[in-house]
């Protein structure tokens, strides 16, 4: 039986609350036949997810794979697989599932997180583009997301090859934070290639998925994994993309939402242009660095100086960082710092290859400090690789 049609947003106040709900929504989660749109709309149509079940149980909607899939589906064991994968499963109201997700027409009926919780006081930004791009594209994606990290905020990426993975790895190597959203199972992040940084991401970062343990990276997972980008997010940056790129997607799921759209221009000759260009003639805003961005958001770097030193940092790297109250040359750092100026200026360049501080007429001084948020009053380790679309 084909499932109802709903317009409405949300879900139910029944749904999911309850010791039975949980289990159920955790089942219904687990169920890879029915489209997120079509579960959403089973949901209204009958209230809560242990009443979806005795649907689908009984014939009344989903598939025999659906029902076999239940027959012999056993929550403890799930939830044994998500333990033993330092994984934890989030429906609706949970700590874990971030409300703006809800904004979504089909929004996940549960997410599987990894590492550090959503923290509904984060402000992100989505970066994505090709999965094969040009040195160009990786530096813009990694000066974009250093100078996200720089102001406090957090990157977003759906972790493939390419732009996602340069983006989370400026964030990273700002000291900052950054959220993968994967179109795999929570516990077979793709691309395999990208594992090391992964675990990284964990390590001070989060993991995000739609899919339950044991679901493989597939094509078709990864339109509907880049809605999750898109809400997760303040807005969204296209860095490059081929006119039949999946970040349009990710785009046009921000534009749904009434969210803001930033693209990076490139050559008129380069075919990866042509998805940036393309949403800038549509009305998306035209950005050439993370000042830029920043600046549309409506984001302004406090007095740099005040914030605390990132994570990561070598003893002599946190010394001379803690140092930089301010613009300073070498010397002048060394002695704030307390240490030879050889080694200071080691420490000063070590930094400014990550990003946390930058020279300007002999001086250096932070990239990363402490923001205030204002709204306007205007209102892979390598490039390429294989594997289904990033997106």
């Amino acid at each position: 039986m084909p499932a109802e049609r709903s317009t409405a947003f949300g879900f139910p106040e029944t749904f999911g609350r309850g010791p039975t709900e949980a289990e159920a929504t955790l089942l219904l989660r687990c169920l890879l036949g029915p489209t997120p749109r079509a579960m959403h709309a089973l949901i209204w149509g009958s209230g809560t997810a242990a009443a979806v079940l005795d649907r689908i149980r009984s014939g009344d909607a989903g598939s025999e794979k659906d029902r076999r899939f239940l027959a012999q589906a056993d929550p403890d064991a799930i939830r044994r697989r998500l333990r033993e994968t330092g994984a934890r499963f989030a429906g609706p109201g949970d700590p874990d599932y971030w409300a703006p997700l809800l904004r979504l027409a089909d929004p996940p009926i549960g997410i599987f997180v990894r590492g550090r919780a959503l923290d509904p006081g984060d402000e992100r930004v989505a970066i994505v583009g090709s999965r094969r791009p040009t040195p160009n594209g990786i530096a813009a994606a990694t000066e974009l997301a250093r100078g996200v990290a720089s102001a406090g905020m957090v990157a977003v990426s759906g972790g493939a090859f390419g732009i996602d993975a340069a983006a989370h790895r400026g964030a990273l190597d700002a000291g900052g934070l950054t959220v993968a959203v994967l179109g795999s199972g929570i516990d077979v992040p793709h691309p395999r290639g990208n594992l090391t940084l992964f675990e990284r991401i964990v390590s001070s970062g989060t993991l995000v998925s739609e899919y339950p343990p044991g679901v493989p990276a597939e094509p078709f997972r990864f339109p509907a994994r880049n809605r999750l980008i898109a809400a997760l997010s303040r807005g969204v940056v296209v860095v490059e993309g081929t006119a039949r790129s999946g970040t349009r997607i990710t785009a046009e799921h921000a534009t749904e939402l009434g969210l803001d759209v930033f693209a990076v221009p490139g050559s008129v000759t380069s075919p990866l242009a042509d998805t940036p260009l393309a949403l800038i003639r549509e009305g998306a805003t035209l950005i050439r660095d993370a000042d830029d961005l920043l600046a549309d958001l409506g984001i302004r770097r406090e007095r740099i100086g005040r914030g605390p030193a990132p994570p990561g940092l070598s003893p002599d790297e946190r010394r001379i960082f803690d140092a930089l109250t301010g613009p300073m040359l070498p010397v002048a750092a060394a002695r704030a710092a307390g240490m030879p100026t050889d080694r200071a200026l080691a420490g000063l360049i070590d930094l400014e290859f990550r990003g946390l501080v930058r020279a300007g007429g002999g001086r250096f001084e932070r990239t990363f400090g402490s923001v205030r948020s204002e709204r306007r009053s205007d209102g892979a380790d390598r490039p390429g690789g294989g594997g289904p679309p990033s997106g």
